[in-house]
Protein backbone atom coordinates (compact mmCIF):
# COMPACT_ATOMS: atom_id res chain seq x y z
CA UNK A 1 0.00 0.00 0.00
CA UNK A 2 2.80 2.44 0.96
CA UNK A 3 4.72 1.56 -2.21
CA UNK A 4 1.63 2.26 -4.35
CA UNK A 5 1.11 5.69 -2.72
CA UNK A 6 4.77 6.58 -3.31
CA UNK A 7 4.42 5.59 -6.97
CA UNK A 8 1.34 7.80 -7.26
CA UNK A 9 3.19 10.84 -5.87
CA UNK A 10 6.26 10.27 -8.05
CA UNK A 11 4.19 9.73 -11.19
CA UNK A 12 1.99 12.77 -10.58
CA UNK A 13 5.09 14.90 -10.13
CA UNK A 14 6.73 13.59 -13.30
CA UNK A 15 3.60 14.15 -15.37
CA UNK A 16 3.15 17.71 -14.09
CA UNK A 17 5.31 19.06 -16.90
CA UNK A 18 3.24 17.30 -19.56
CA UNK A 19 -0.49 17.87 -19.20
CA UNK A 20 -1.55 14.55 -20.74
CA UNK A 21 0.82 11.56 -20.98
CA UNK A 22 0.86 10.17 -24.52
CA UNK A 23 2.21 6.64 -24.09
CA UNK A 24 0.89 5.70 -20.68
CA UNK A 25 -2.54 4.25 -21.56
CA UNK A 26 -3.06 1.50 -24.09
CA UNK A 27 -6.24 1.00 -26.09
CA UNK A 28 -8.71 -1.06 -24.00
CA UNK A 29 -9.53 -3.35 -26.94
CA UNK A 30 -7.26 -5.07 -29.47
CA UNK A 31 -9.31 -4.11 -32.53
CA UNK A 32 -9.28 -1.09 -34.83
CA UNK A 33 -10.80 1.93 -33.11
CA UNK A 34 -14.21 2.74 -34.58
CA UNK A 35 -16.41 5.07 -32.57
CA UNK A 36 -20.16 5.28 -32.18
CA UNK A 37 -19.82 8.14 -29.70
CA UNK A 38 -17.18 10.78 -29.01
CA UNK A 39 -16.22 12.65 -25.86
CA UNK A 40 -18.59 15.46 -24.79
CA UNK A 41 -20.99 14.51 -27.55
CA UNK A 42 -24.40 16.08 -27.01
CA UNK A 43 -26.88 13.66 -25.48
CA UNK A 44 -30.52 14.32 -24.45
CA UNK A 45 -29.67 15.38 -20.89
CA UNK A 46 -25.88 15.36 -20.58
CA UNK A 47 -22.51 15.57 -22.28
CA UNK A 48 -21.09 12.15 -23.12
CA UNK A 49 -18.31 11.37 -20.65
CA UNK A 50 -16.13 9.07 -22.75
CA UNK A 51 -15.62 7.23 -26.01
CA UNK A 52 -18.11 4.63 -27.22
CA UNK A 53 -15.95 2.09 -29.02
CA UNK A 54 -17.69 -0.27 -31.43
CA UNK A 55 -17.18 -3.98 -30.81
CA UNK A 56 -18.00 -5.30 -34.28
CA UNK A 57 -21.70 -5.69 -33.40
CA UNK A 58 -20.97 -8.45 -30.89
CA UNK A 59 -20.30 -8.95 -27.21
CA UNK A 60 -17.55 -10.87 -25.47
CA UNK A 61 -14.42 -9.12 -26.79
CA UNK A 62 -11.55 -9.01 -24.32
CA UNK A 63 -11.23 -5.71 -22.46
CA UNK A 64 -7.75 -4.85 -21.22
CA UNK A 65 -6.52 -2.68 -18.38
CA UNK A 66 -5.23 0.49 -20.03
CA UNK A 67 -2.39 0.72 -17.50
CA UNK A 68 -1.32 -0.75 -14.17
CA UNK A 69 -3.27 0.16 -11.07
CA UNK A 70 -5.98 -1.22 -8.82
CA UNK A 71 -9.70 -1.72 -9.17
CA UNK A 72 -11.09 1.14 -7.09
CA UNK A 73 -14.79 0.80 -7.82
CA UNK A 74 -17.18 -1.78 -9.25
CA UNK A 75 -20.80 -0.99 -9.97
CA UNK A 76 -23.48 -3.30 -11.32
CA UNK A 77 -26.85 -1.78 -12.18
CA UNK A 78 -29.82 -2.51 -14.40
CA UNK A 79 -29.59 0.88 -16.06
CA UNK A 80 -26.87 3.46 -16.70
CA UNK A 81 -23.43 1.91 -17.13
CA UNK A 82 -24.63 -1.65 -16.46
CA UNK A 83 -21.57 -3.62 -15.38
CA UNK A 84 -18.82 -1.05 -14.88
CA UNK A 85 -15.25 -1.22 -13.65
CA UNK A 86 -13.04 1.64 -12.43
CA UNK A 87 -9.24 1.39 -12.25
CA UNK A 88 -7.13 3.97 -10.43
CA UNK A 89 -3.58 4.35 -11.78
CA UNK A 90 -0.31 5.49 -10.16
CA UNK A 91 -0.32 8.69 -12.26
CA UNK A 92 -3.52 9.86 -10.54
CA UNK A 93 -5.97 9.14 -13.37
CA UNK A 94 -8.86 6.67 -13.31
CA UNK A 95 -10.07 4.68 -16.30
CA UNK A 96 -13.67 3.49 -16.60
CA UNK A 97 -14.97 0.49 -18.58
CA UNK A 98 -18.77 0.27 -18.89
CA UNK A 99 -21.57 -1.88 -20.35
CA UNK A 100 -19.46 -5.01 -19.81
CA UNK A 101 -20.94 -8.44 -20.39
CA UNK A 102 -18.97 -9.85 -17.50
CA UNK A 103 -15.76 -9.27 -15.54
CA UNK A 104 -12.58 -11.33 -15.70
CA UNK A 105 -12.61 -14.48 -13.58
CA UNK A 106 -11.02 -13.12 -10.35
CA UNK A 107 -13.12 -9.94 -10.46
CA UNK A 108 -16.25 -11.93 -11.35
CA UNK A 109 -15.72 -14.15 -8.28
CA UNK A 110 -15.22 -11.09 -6.12
CA UNK A 111 -18.40 -9.45 -7.44
CA UNK A 112 -20.59 -12.54 -7.16
CA UNK A 113 -19.48 -13.14 -3.58
CA UNK A 114 -20.78 -9.69 -2.73
CA UNK A 115 -23.98 -10.18 -4.73
CA UNK A 116 -24.73 -13.44 -2.93
CA UNK A 117 -23.81 -11.93 0.42
CA UNK A 118 -26.17 -8.97 -0.15
CA UNK A 119 -28.69 -11.08 -2.09
CA UNK A 120 -28.81 -8.40 -4.79
CA UNK A 121 -27.83 -8.25 -8.45
CA UNK A 122 -27.31 -4.49 -8.22
CA UNK A 123 -24.28 -3.58 -6.14
CA UNK A 124 -21.52 -1.06 -5.73
CA UNK A 125 -18.25 -1.59 -3.92
CA UNK A 126 -14.99 0.31 -3.48
CA UNK A 127 -12.20 -2.28 -3.06
CA UNK A 128 -9.10 -1.42 -1.08
CA UNK A 129 -5.99 -0.68 -3.18
CA UNK A 130 -4.35 -4.01 -2.35
CA UNK A 131 -7.43 -6.16 -3.07
CA UNK A 132 -7.61 -6.20 -6.87
CA UNK A 133 -4.32 -5.14 -8.41
CA UNK A 134 -4.03 -5.17 -12.20
CA UNK A 135 -1.18 -4.81 -14.66
CA UNK A 136 -1.24 -3.16 -18.04
CA UNK A 137 -2.58 -5.60 -20.67
CA UNK A 138 -4.44 -7.71 -18.08
CA UNK A 139 -7.86 -8.86 -19.26
CA UNK A 140 -10.30 -7.22 -16.82
CA UNK A 141 -13.59 -8.08 -18.50
CA UNK A 142 -15.50 -8.69 -21.70
CA UNK A 143 -17.42 -6.18 -23.80
CA UNK A 144 -21.17 -6.23 -23.61
CA UNK A 145 -24.45 -4.41 -23.91
CA UNK A 146 -25.55 -4.08 -20.27
CA UNK A 147 -27.27 -1.12 -18.66
CA UNK A 148 -28.68 1.62 -20.86
CA UNK A 149 -26.55 0.65 -23.85
CA UNK A 150 -28.42 0.68 -27.15
CA UNK A 151 -26.07 -1.75 -28.95
CA UNK A 152 -22.90 -3.72 -28.14
CA UNK A 153 -19.96 -1.40 -27.44
CA UNK A 154 -17.41 -0.45 -24.80
CA UNK A 155 -17.82 2.87 -23.05
CA UNK A 156 -14.32 4.03 -22.05
CA UNK A 157 -13.41 7.02 -19.89
CA UNK A 158 -10.36 8.66 -18.41
CA UNK A 159 -10.94 10.83 -15.33
CA UNK A 160 -8.59 13.07 -13.37
CA UNK A 161 -8.14 12.94 -9.59
CA UNK A 162 -11.15 15.24 -9.18
CA UNK A 163 -13.37 12.75 -11.04
CA UNK A 164 -13.62 15.05 -14.07
CA UNK A 165 -13.83 13.14 -17.37
CA UNK A 166 -11.21 14.07 -19.97
CA UNK A 167 -11.19 13.33 -23.69
CA UNK A 168 -9.26 10.02 -23.99
CA UNK A 169 -7.92 11.14 -27.37
CA UNK A 170 -5.74 13.65 -25.51
CA UNK A 171 -3.82 10.63 -24.16
CA UNK A 172 -2.95 9.24 -27.59
CA UNK A 173 -5.98 7.06 -28.31
CA UNK A 174 -6.65 7.92 -31.93
CA UNK A 175 -9.22 7.20 -34.62
CA UNK A 176 -8.94 7.43 -38.40
CA UNK A 177 -10.58 10.71 -39.41
CA UNK A 178 -9.76 12.81 -42.46
CA UNK A 179 -13.21 14.35 -42.94
CA UNK A 180 -14.13 17.90 -41.92
CA UNK A 181 -17.07 18.25 -39.52
CA UNK A 182 -20.56 18.36 -40.97
CA UNK A 183 -22.46 21.66 -40.83
CA UNK A 184 -26.20 21.12 -40.97
CA UNK A 185 -27.71 24.40 -39.87
CA UNK A 186 -26.91 28.01 -38.96
CA UNK A 187 -29.05 30.44 -36.99
CA UNK A 188 -28.90 34.03 -35.75
CA UNK A 189 -30.41 35.16 -32.44
CA UNK A 190 -31.32 38.62 -31.13
CA UNK A 191 -29.99 39.26 -27.64
CA UNK A 192 -32.80 41.57 -26.62
CA UNK A 193 -35.92 43.39 -27.79
CA UNK A 194 -33.95 46.13 -29.56
CA UNK A 195 -32.02 43.80 -31.91
CA UNK A 196 -33.19 43.17 -35.46
CA UNK A 197 -32.09 40.42 -37.84
CA UNK A 198 -33.47 40.65 -41.36
CA UNK A 199 -36.23 42.82 -39.96
CA UNK A 200 -37.17 40.32 -37.25
CA UNK A 201 -36.68 40.14 -33.52
CA UNK A 202 -36.56 36.35 -33.26
CA UNK A 203 -34.38 33.38 -34.15
CA UNK A 204 -33.62 33.42 -37.88
CA UNK A 205 -32.42 30.42 -39.90
CA UNK A 206 -29.66 31.33 -42.36
CA UNK A 207 -29.08 29.72 -45.73
CA UNK A 208 -25.73 27.94 -46.02
CA UNK A 209 -23.81 27.85 -49.32
CA UNK A 210 -21.23 25.01 -49.52
CA UNK A 211 -17.92 26.04 -51.11
CA UNK A 212 -16.20 22.65 -50.90
CA UNK A 213 -13.51 21.16 -48.65
CA UNK A 214 -15.37 22.17 -45.49
CA UNK A 215 -15.85 25.81 -46.48
CA UNK A 216 -19.26 27.51 -46.31
CA UNK A 217 -20.62 30.97 -46.72
CA UNK A 218 -23.96 32.13 -45.41
CA UNK A 219 -26.42 34.49 -46.97
CA UNK A 220 -25.77 38.10 -46.07
CA UNK A 221 -27.88 39.29 -43.19
CA UNK A 222 -29.08 42.76 -42.31
CA UNK A 223 -28.81 43.29 -38.59
CA UNK A 224 -28.59 45.91 -35.88
CA UNK A 225 -27.83 45.51 -32.19
CA UNK A 226 -26.36 42.56 -30.32
CA UNK A 227 -26.52 39.29 -32.24
CA UNK A 228 -25.65 35.73 -31.28
CA UNK A 229 -25.27 32.71 -33.53
CA UNK A 230 -26.00 29.01 -33.24
CA UNK A 231 -24.89 26.02 -35.27
CA UNK A 232 -25.97 22.43 -35.88
CA UNK A 233 -22.78 20.46 -36.43
CA UNK A 234 -21.43 16.92 -36.10
CA UNK A 235 -18.31 15.00 -36.92
CA UNK A 236 -18.15 11.88 -39.06
CA UNK A 237 -15.07 9.68 -39.01
CA UNK A 238 -13.73 7.52 -41.83
CA UNK A 239 -14.77 4.08 -40.65
CA UNK A 240 -18.30 4.71 -39.33
CA UNK A 241 -21.48 6.44 -40.50
CA UNK A 242 -22.25 7.82 -37.03
CA UNK A 243 -22.67 11.55 -36.62
CA UNK A 244 -20.64 12.28 -33.50
CA UNK A 245 -19.70 15.33 -31.47
CA UNK A 246 -17.06 17.83 -32.56
CA UNK A 247 -13.95 18.78 -30.59
CA UNK A 248 -13.76 22.54 -30.80
CA UNK A 249 -15.74 25.55 -32.04
CA UNK A 250 -14.20 29.00 -32.36
CA UNK A 251 -15.81 32.24 -33.55
CA UNK A 252 -14.29 35.49 -34.76
CA UNK A 253 -15.84 38.86 -35.55
CA UNK A 254 -13.95 40.97 -38.08
CA UNK A 255 -10.86 38.86 -37.36
CA UNK A 256 -11.03 39.30 -33.58
CA UNK A 257 -11.67 36.40 -31.22
CA UNK A 258 -15.24 36.25 -30.03
CA UNK A 259 -15.83 32.85 -28.36
CA UNK A 260 -14.25 29.42 -28.07
CA UNK A 261 -15.84 26.13 -27.00
CA UNK A 262 -13.38 23.38 -26.12
CA UNK A 263 -14.68 19.86 -25.51
CA UNK A 264 -11.65 18.47 -23.71
CA UNK A 265 -12.90 18.17 -20.12
CA UNK A 266 -15.97 18.87 -18.03
CA UNK A 267 -17.37 18.20 -14.58
CA UNK A 268 -20.31 15.91 -13.83
CA UNK A 269 -21.77 18.70 -11.70
CA UNK A 270 -22.29 20.82 -14.82
CA UNK A 271 -23.32 18.22 -17.41
CA UNK A 272 -27.05 18.80 -16.88
CA UNK A 273 -26.55 22.37 -18.10
CA UNK A 274 -26.40 21.05 -21.64
CA UNK A 275 -30.04 22.19 -21.62
CA UNK A 276 -28.79 25.78 -21.36
CA UNK A 277 -26.09 25.28 -23.98
CA UNK A 278 -28.41 24.03 -26.71
CA UNK A 279 -31.57 25.70 -28.02
CA UNK A 280 -33.84 23.54 -25.88
CA UNK A 281 -37.06 24.77 -27.50
CA UNK A 282 -35.77 23.87 -30.97
CA UNK A 283 -34.52 20.48 -29.77
CA UNK A 284 -37.86 19.51 -28.24
CA UNK A 285 -39.80 20.50 -31.36
CA UNK A 286 -37.33 19.49 -34.13
CA UNK A 287 -35.16 16.85 -32.40
CA UNK A 288 -32.03 18.68 -33.58
CA UNK A 289 -29.49 20.37 -31.34
CA UNK A 290 -28.44 23.93 -32.08
CA UNK A 291 -25.27 24.76 -30.15
CA UNK A 292 -25.58 28.36 -29.01
CA UNK A 293 -22.34 30.25 -29.57
CA UNK A 294 -23.18 32.82 -26.93
CA UNK A 295 -23.48 32.61 -23.17
CA UNK A 296 -26.78 33.39 -21.51
CA UNK A 297 -27.17 34.22 -17.80
CA UNK A 298 -26.79 31.35 -15.33
CA UNK A 299 -24.83 29.18 -17.75
CA UNK A 300 -22.02 27.72 -15.57
CA UNK A 301 -20.33 25.56 -18.23
CA UNK A 302 -16.55 25.58 -18.23
CA UNK A 303 -16.45 24.47 -21.86
CA UNK A 304 -16.14 28.13 -22.86
CA UNK A 305 -12.42 28.86 -22.75
CA UNK A 306 -12.82 32.38 -24.17
CA UNK A 307 -15.81 34.69 -24.56
CA UNK A 308 -15.72 38.38 -25.42
CA UNK A 309 -19.02 40.06 -24.58
CA UNK A 310 -20.39 36.55 -23.90
CA UNK A 311 -20.02 35.66 -27.57
CA UNK A 312 -22.48 38.27 -28.86
CA UNK A 313 -21.39 40.66 -31.61
CA UNK A 314 -22.42 44.31 -31.78
CA UNK A 315 -23.64 45.35 -35.21
CA UNK A 316 -23.70 49.09 -35.81
CA UNK A 317 -25.68 50.90 -38.49
CA UNK A 318 -24.03 51.37 -41.90
CA UNK A 319 -21.21 48.88 -41.31
CA UNK A 320 -19.96 45.81 -43.15
CA UNK A 321 -18.71 42.94 -41.02
CA UNK A 322 -17.84 39.25 -41.20
CA UNK A 323 -18.60 36.67 -38.54
CA UNK A 324 -16.57 33.47 -38.84
CA UNK A 325 -17.14 30.06 -37.27
CA UNK A 326 -14.38 27.44 -37.25
CA UNK A 327 -15.46 23.92 -36.29
CA UNK A 328 -12.76 21.29 -35.70
CA UNK A 329 -12.63 17.60 -34.92
CA UNK A 330 -9.86 16.12 -32.81
CA UNK A 331 -7.69 15.44 -35.87
CA UNK A 332 -7.79 19.16 -36.71
CA UNK A 333 -10.02 18.75 -39.76
CA UNK A 334 -11.96 21.99 -39.99
CA UNK A 335 -15.13 23.42 -41.45
CA UNK A 336 -15.24 27.20 -41.81
CA UNK A 337 -18.40 29.30 -42.15
CA UNK A 338 -18.28 32.98 -43.12
CA UNK A 339 -21.34 35.10 -42.40
CA UNK A 340 -21.39 38.56 -44.07
CA UNK A 341 -23.31 41.10 -41.99
CA UNK A 342 -24.57 44.46 -43.16
CA UNK A 343 -25.35 46.87 -40.35
CA UNK A 344 -28.75 48.29 -41.10
CA UNK A 345 -31.01 49.90 -38.55
CA UNK A 346 -34.58 48.77 -39.07
CA UNK A 347 -37.87 49.39 -37.29
CA UNK A 348 -38.42 47.12 -34.31
CA UNK A 349 -41.23 44.76 -35.34
CA UNK A 350 -44.31 44.68 -33.16
CA UNK A 351 -44.21 41.60 -31.00
CA UNK A 352 -47.19 39.32 -31.19
CA UNK A 353 -49.14 39.19 -27.99
CA UNK A 354 -48.48 35.49 -27.44
CA UNK A 355 -47.90 35.66 -23.71
CA UNK A 356 -51.13 34.14 -22.46
CA UNK A 357 -49.23 32.41 -19.66
CA UNK A 358 -50.37 33.76 -16.34
CA UNK A 359 -47.99 32.23 -13.83
CA UNK A 360 -44.53 33.63 -13.14
CA UNK A 361 -41.82 31.26 -11.91
CA UNK A 362 -39.12 33.30 -10.24
CA UNK A 363 -35.50 32.38 -10.86
CA UNK A 364 -34.28 33.28 -7.36
CA UNK A 365 -37.22 32.59 -5.02
CA UNK A 366 -39.75 29.88 -4.19
CA UNK A 367 -42.97 29.79 -6.23
CA UNK A 368 -45.92 27.63 -5.24
CA UNK A 369 -48.87 26.81 -7.51
CA UNK A 370 -52.03 25.05 -6.38
CA UNK A 371 -54.81 23.39 -8.35
CA UNK A 372 -57.46 21.07 -6.99
CA UNK A 373 -55.71 18.51 -4.81
CA UNK A 374 -52.23 19.23 -6.25
CA UNK A 375 -49.41 21.54 -5.19
CA UNK A 376 -46.41 22.37 -7.39
CA UNK A 377 -43.31 23.80 -5.72
CA UNK A 378 -40.55 25.60 -7.62
CA UNK A 379 -37.53 26.31 -5.47
CA UNK A 380 -34.85 28.97 -6.10
CA UNK A 381 -32.71 28.25 -9.19
CA UNK A 382 -35.22 25.85 -10.73
CA UNK A 383 -35.46 28.00 -13.88
CA UNK A 384 -32.61 29.83 -15.60
CA UNK A 385 -34.63 33.03 -16.03
CA UNK A 386 -37.86 34.40 -14.61
CA UNK A 387 -40.37 32.47 -16.69
CA UNK A 388 -44.08 32.79 -17.35
CA UNK A 389 -45.72 29.40 -17.69
CA UNK A 390 -49.07 28.00 -18.69
CA UNK A 391 -50.62 26.00 -15.85
CA UNK A 392 -53.97 24.21 -16.01
CA UNK A 393 -55.64 21.19 -14.47
CA UNK A 394 -58.54 18.84 -15.04
CA UNK A 395 -59.35 16.57 -12.12
CA UNK A 396 -55.99 14.89 -11.26
CA UNK A 397 -54.32 15.80 -14.55
CA UNK A 398 -51.91 18.75 -14.52
CA UNK A 399 -50.66 20.62 -17.56
CA UNK A 400 -47.48 22.36 -16.40
CA UNK A 401 -46.38 24.27 -19.49
CA UNK A 402 -44.94 22.68 -22.63
CA UNK A 403 -41.68 20.83 -22.24
CA UNK A 404 -39.68 23.41 -24.19
CA UNK A 405 -38.14 25.44 -21.36
CA UNK A 406 -34.88 24.13 -19.87
CA UNK A 407 -34.82 23.66 -16.10
CA UNK A 408 -31.77 23.85 -13.86
CA UNK A 409 -33.08 21.39 -11.29
CA UNK A 410 -36.16 19.49 -10.17
CA UNK A 411 -39.46 20.94 -9.07
CA UNK A 412 -41.86 19.03 -6.82
CA UNK A 413 -45.41 17.83 -7.47
CA UNK A 414 -47.53 16.81 -4.48
CA UNK A 415 -51.02 15.31 -4.58
CA UNK A 416 -53.37 15.09 -1.59
CA UNK A 417 -55.02 11.66 -1.97
CA UNK A 418 -57.28 11.87 1.07
CA UNK A 419 -60.30 11.76 -1.22
CA UNK A 420 -59.34 8.28 -2.48
CA UNK A 421 -60.61 5.17 -0.76
CA UNK A 422 -58.10 3.96 1.82
CA UNK A 423 -57.97 0.53 0.20
CA UNK A 424 -56.88 2.08 -3.12
CA UNK A 425 -54.25 4.58 -1.97
CA UNK A 426 -51.36 2.10 -1.97
CA UNK A 427 -51.98 1.38 -5.66
CA UNK A 428 -51.66 5.03 -6.74
CA UNK A 429 -48.64 6.62 -8.37
CA UNK A 430 -47.75 9.78 -10.26
CA UNK A 431 -47.24 9.39 -14.00
CA UNK A 432 -46.00 11.66 -16.74
CA UNK A 433 -48.14 11.55 -19.86
CA UNK A 434 -45.87 11.29 -22.91
CA UNK A 435 -46.21 11.08 -26.66
CA UNK A 436 -49.14 11.65 -28.96
CA UNK A 437 -51.33 9.18 -27.08
CA UNK A 438 -50.28 10.51 -23.64
CA UNK A 439 -49.00 7.18 -22.44
CA UNK A 440 -48.50 7.15 -18.64
CA UNK A 441 -44.88 6.68 -17.55
CA UNK A 442 -44.16 5.98 -13.89
CA UNK A 443 -42.47 8.80 -11.95
CA UNK A 444 -40.50 7.90 -8.85
CA UNK A 445 -43.29 8.39 -6.32
CA UNK A 446 -42.95 8.91 -2.57
CA UNK A 447 -46.02 8.34 -0.45
CA UNK A 448 -47.40 9.05 2.95
CA UNK A 449 -50.81 8.05 4.24
CA UNK A 450 -52.41 11.08 2.60
CA UNK A 451 -50.01 12.29 -0.11
CA UNK A 452 -48.08 11.31 -3.22
CA UNK A 453 -45.08 13.34 -4.37
CA UNK A 454 -42.46 13.27 -7.09
CA UNK A 455 -39.63 15.46 -8.34
CA UNK A 456 -38.95 16.14 -12.00
CA UNK A 457 -36.91 18.50 -14.19
CA UNK A 458 -39.30 18.39 -17.15
CA UNK A 459 -42.39 20.45 -17.78
CA UNK A 460 -45.34 18.57 -19.25
CA UNK A 461 -48.49 16.69 -18.27
CA UNK A 462 -48.72 14.72 -15.03
CA UNK A 463 -51.53 12.75 -13.43
CA UNK A 464 -52.38 10.18 -10.77
CA UNK A 465 -52.77 6.60 -11.96
CA UNK A 466 -53.86 3.40 -10.24
CA UNK A 467 -52.20 0.04 -10.79
CA UNK A 468 -53.89 -3.02 -9.31
CA UNK A 469 -52.51 -5.58 -11.76
CA UNK A 470 -49.60 -7.75 -10.70
CA UNK A 471 -46.58 -8.34 -12.96
CA UNK A 472 -46.44 -11.36 -15.26
CA UNK A 473 -43.81 -14.11 -15.02
CA UNK A 474 -43.30 -16.68 -17.76
CA UNK A 475 -40.61 -19.38 -18.18
CA UNK A 476 -38.71 -19.02 -21.44
CA UNK A 477 -36.53 -22.12 -21.82
CA UNK A 478 -38.02 -24.72 -19.51
CA UNK A 479 -41.24 -26.30 -18.30
CA UNK A 480 -42.37 -27.51 -14.90
CA UNK A 481 -40.75 -30.80 -13.81
CA UNK A 482 -38.22 -30.69 -16.65
CA UNK A 483 -34.65 -32.02 -16.52
CA UNK A 484 -32.19 -29.15 -17.06
CA UNK A 485 -28.88 -30.99 -16.65
CA UNK A 486 -27.52 -29.81 -20.00
CA UNK A 487 -28.75 -26.23 -19.64
CA UNK A 488 -26.33 -23.36 -18.93
CA UNK A 489 -29.03 -20.80 -18.14
CA UNK A 490 -32.41 -20.64 -16.50
CA UNK A 491 -34.49 -17.95 -18.25
CA UNK A 492 -37.76 -16.22 -17.43
CA UNK A 493 -39.63 -13.26 -18.88
CA UNK A 494 -41.08 -10.67 -16.49
CA UNK A 495 -43.23 -7.68 -17.38
CA UNK A 496 -45.53 -5.08 -15.90
CA UNK A 497 -47.66 -2.90 -18.16
CA UNK A 498 -48.34 0.14 -16.00
CA UNK A 499 -46.12 1.12 -13.06
CA UNK A 500 -43.17 -1.07 -14.09
CA UNK A 501 -40.90 -3.58 -12.35
CA UNK A 502 -39.48 -2.47 -9.00
CA UNK A 503 -37.69 -5.58 -7.73
CA UNK A 504 -37.52 -9.34 -7.96
CA UNK A 505 -36.26 -12.25 -5.89
CA UNK A 506 -35.52 -15.82 -6.90
CA UNK A 507 -34.80 -18.82 -4.68
CA UNK A 508 -34.04 -22.48 -5.27
CA UNK A 509 -34.89 -24.79 -2.39
CA UNK A 510 -35.26 -21.71 -0.21
CA UNK A 511 -31.81 -20.29 -1.03
CA UNK A 512 -31.38 -17.02 -2.92
CA UNK A 513 -29.92 -17.31 -6.44
CA UNK A 514 -28.47 -14.58 -8.60
CA UNK A 515 -30.58 -13.61 -11.59
CA UNK A 516 -29.56 -10.89 -14.03
CA UNK A 517 -32.38 -8.63 -15.18
CA UNK A 518 -32.22 -7.15 -18.68
CA UNK A 519 -34.95 -4.52 -18.91
CA UNK A 520 -34.43 -4.19 -22.68
CA UNK A 521 -35.63 -7.77 -23.20
CA UNK A 522 -37.64 -8.17 -19.96
CA UNK A 523 -35.66 -11.27 -19.08
CA UNK A 524 -34.24 -12.82 -15.92
CA UNK A 525 -31.26 -15.16 -16.37
CA UNK A 526 -29.54 -17.45 -13.89
CA UNK A 527 -26.17 -18.97 -14.78
CA UNK A 528 -25.91 -22.55 -13.51
CA UNK A 529 -22.12 -22.12 -13.61
CA UNK A 530 -22.50 -20.19 -10.35
CA UNK A 531 -22.71 -23.71 -8.82
CA UNK A 532 -25.43 -22.63 -6.41
CA UNK A 533 -27.86 -25.32 -7.62
CA UNK A 534 -26.46 -28.65 -6.40
CA UNK A 535 -29.51 -30.80 -5.65
CA UNK A 536 -31.20 -33.16 -8.08
CA UNK A 537 -34.73 -31.98 -7.34
CA UNK A 538 -35.07 -28.21 -7.18
CA UNK A 539 -37.99 -26.02 -6.22
CA UNK A 540 -37.80 -22.63 -7.95
CA UNK A 541 -39.67 -19.63 -6.58
CA UNK A 542 -39.61 -16.20 -8.21
CA UNK A 543 -41.37 -13.16 -6.77
CA UNK A 544 -41.63 -10.00 -8.86
CA UNK A 545 -42.98 -6.71 -7.49
CA UNK A 546 -44.03 -3.61 -9.38
CA UNK A 547 -43.56 0.03 -8.33
CA UNK A 548 -46.76 0.21 -6.27
CA UNK A 549 -46.28 -3.09 -4.49
CA UNK A 550 -48.32 -5.55 -6.57
CA UNK A 551 -46.46 -8.84 -6.63
CA UNK A 552 -46.60 -12.07 -8.61
CA UNK A 553 -45.16 -15.44 -7.64
CA UNK A 554 -43.97 -18.14 -10.02
CA UNK A 555 -43.16 -21.64 -8.78
CA UNK A 556 -41.81 -24.64 -10.63
CA UNK A 557 -39.80 -27.79 -10.09
CA UNK A 558 -36.79 -28.76 -12.20
CA UNK A 559 -34.18 -31.49 -12.03
CA UNK A 560 -30.39 -31.54 -12.54
CA UNK A 561 -27.63 -34.09 -12.26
Amino acid sequence: MKLFCILVLISMSSWAQSEYPQDYFRHPLDITTVLSGTFAELRPSHFHAGLDIKTQRKTGLKVYAAAEGYVSRIKVSHFGYGKALYITHPNGYTTVYAHLKKFSEPIERYVKSIQYDKESYEMQVFPKPEELLVSKDDVIGYSGNTGSSGAPHLHFEIRDNLERPINPMLFGITVKDSKPPLVKGLFAYPKNDTTTINGKNERVKLRLIPKGSGAFSAEKINAHGQVGFGIITNDQQNLAPNHNGVYQIETLYNGNKSLKVDFRRFSFSETNHIKRYIDYDYYKSKKKRIQKLFIEPNNPLNLFTYAFDNGYVRVEDSTASVYKIIVKDFNNNASVINVPIEGKKQPIPERKNENINEFLISENSTTTLEAGNATISFYPNTVYDDTFIDFRHSADTLFIHEDKVPLRKDFKITYDISNYDKDHRNYLFIAKLVGYYKYPVYQNTKRTEHTLSTQTDDFGMYTVKMDTVAPEIKPLNFKNKQWLSKYRYLKLKISDELSGISNYRATVNGKWILMEYDYKTDTLNHDFNDDMVTDTKNELKVIVTDNVGNSATFEAVFYRK
